[in-house]
């Protein structure tokens, strides 16, 4: 077996397709966002960042800074352990606690990412419950399809935000089978939100668990940024939530709520939580000062759906191919993949304006795009500016308009 040719020839297959990924040197400057510094050929050029998932700046919040700072001094660097071995630092405690505060559940468990979250949660659910069914929406997150393949047990699929088909699927299982409903709140890349009212509703009706995916959507919705959940005034009848701490609330981390027995088997069962080193806790520190700050402030809340709304307006009236989604996310849809590394290279090279290009497999083949996320920190003269220039790009590479 030659390896190297193995792998060579992967990577060329990938890059003939426009499918090779390609990762910008950006350094992020505190006090600056969204402009930052991008690194190529021993130059730094400033750009204005478009694609972060730092929803609301608060990357860049002096209080959450500080509170990481005082973090450090206090406790230094790691957390010296996995949370069962010296790991757990106080940090963590008061960090979960604030978490169910916000969610209004009785306990909480943190991981290192979302993703971890998500993989280590389901997995061990569903390799657990006796003869468990996992009902996911076909456009649930890597992290969750991963969660539930190696759960290694039976998987039903329903079509996206599809509450009748959820509901034929669990009316033909009996009551006393294990069962449960895997969905997101608001799925990235089409910026749509999912019914979970309607979802918790059936899946009570005939006694499944619902698991709901929160992680775009909280800091940003409801009255406390607890999510959709708490819009719709549904969170009290979902099961577990999961969530994450690298996106609206500016650090890094995930974690899952619901009930004490529930989170308890987790914590106890669950590979991917009791073999891994803890958040260090200047992280947790920064985490927990994050999510009470946005309790008590709906300033930038509110500031990024004006934003958002502002963006859409005006590339639908530039008469550009942006969906139309509910939400903060603005995707503007290319097609072929390259031609969408085209829209990114000169977004970046002519304007100075950086769109990571997204393609297949994080969404369909020919659905490439570029995702906009505008912030807080956006001026309305930026969203402008970005409106300007797709529209000189849309003219020199001759695309398609939207009607």
């Amino acid at each position: 077996m030659n390896y190297d040719k193995f792998f060579s020839q992967n990577i060329d297959s990938i890059k003939d397709q426009g499918l090779y990924r390609t990762f910008a040197d950006i350094e992020r400057e505190s006090g600056s966002f969204p402009y930052a510094l991008k690194h190529q050929d021993g130059k730094a050029e400033k750009i204005i960042v478009w694609c972060s998932n730092d929803y609301l700046g608060l990357g860049q919040n002096k209080e959450i800074i500080e509170a990481m700072k005082r973090a450090l001094d206090q406790v230094g660097t790691g957390a010296g352990g996995t949370r069962n071995i010296s790991g757990t630092n106080h940090y963590h405690i008061l960090l979960e606690r604030e978490i169910c505060y916000l969610h209004k559940k009785q306990s909480s468990l943190l991981f290192n990412s979302g993703y971890v979250a998500n993989e280590a949660t389901l997995s061990t659910l569903g390799s657990h419950l006796p003869n468990c069914l996992m009902i996911s929406d076909a456009n649930n997150h890597a992290s969750m399809i991963q969660g539930i393949r190696s759960a290694n047990c039976e998987k039903k699929i329903f079509s996206h935000n599809d509450t009748d088909e959820l509901e034929t699927i669990l009316k033909n299982e009996t009551t006393d089978r294990a069962k449960i409903v895997v969905a997101e709140s608001i799925y990235s890349m089409d910026g749509d939100i999912a019914p979970i009212k309607k979802i918790a509703q059936i899946a009570k009706k005939y006694n499944a668990l619902t698991y709901i995916d929160e992680v775009h959507a909280v800091g940003m919705y409801g009255e406390r940024g607890a999510g959709i959940a708490e819009l719709q005034g549904v969170a009290q009848n979902i099961d577990i939530i999961q969530g994450t701490l690298a996106k609206a609330f500016g650090v890094v981390g995930g974690y899952v709520a619901g009930t004490s027995s529930c989170i308890d088997f987790i914590r106890s069962f669950a590979p991917g939580f009791i073999f891994t080193t803890a958040l260090p806790p200047t992280i947790a520190a920064g985490a927990y000062t994050s999510l009470h700050y946005l309790k008590y402030s709906s300033k930038e809340r509110s500031d990024l759906h004006k934003k958002a709304e502002l963006l859409k307006t005006l590339l639908k009236k530039a008469k550009l191919p942006a969906m139309q989604s509910p939400s903060h996310i603005v995707p503007l849809i290319v097609g072929d993949s390259k031609l969408c590394k085209q829209v990114s290279n000169q977004l970046l090279e002519q304007h100075s304006i950086y769109s990571q290009p997204i393609f297949y497999p994080t969404v369909p083949r020919g659905k490439a795009r570029l995702r906009f996320t505008p912030t807080p920190l956006h001026t309305n003269q930026m969203i402008l500016d970005l409106v300007e220039a797709l529209k000189d790009i849309w003219q020199k590479l001759k695309l398609k308009k939207a009607a």
